[in-house]
């Protein structure tokens, strides 16, 4: 065991409700959640503050705080451009620091947002 603050990766935790609706969504989803997940534990700052401290994110993520007047509060990870979340929290303890994710959401992007185009001409 160590004497200082852990770091990456973190562990990670579900609500049960949150996992709950984890579970309910699309296996193309999922998969995009896991990796939104899977890019929260293994950075070095979970809240990823500073300027363009997210801009590693993959396409699609960033990553901005619940409250302004609470930086080190819960957090939303916005993914698949906005139309989902995971809003979560960081417990960072000297052991076992731990993110909590508290909810998950998403939403189906609307057909009419991205029309697809007109068949080609034949």
């Amino acid at each position: 065991m160590t004497d200082g603050f852990m770091g990456p990766p973190w562990q990670a935790d579900w609500r049960i409700d949150a996992l709950v609706t984890f579970e309910a969504l699309p296996d193309h989803v999922r998969e995009i959640v896991l990796a939104a997940r899977a890019e929260l534990v293994t950075a070095k700052d979970p809240y990823f503050r500073g300027v363009d401290a997210d801009a590693g994110l993959p396409d699609g993520m960033r990553v901005v705080p619940g409250r302004s007047t609470d930086p080190k509060g819960r957090h939303i990870c916005l993914f698949d451009n906005g139309h989902g979340w995971l809003k979560y929290s960081f417990v960072r303890r000297t052991e076992d620091p731990q993110i909590v994710v508290e909810e998950v959401f998403w939403q189906e992007a609307d057909p009419l947002e991205f029309p697809t185009p007109p068949p080609a001409e034949e």
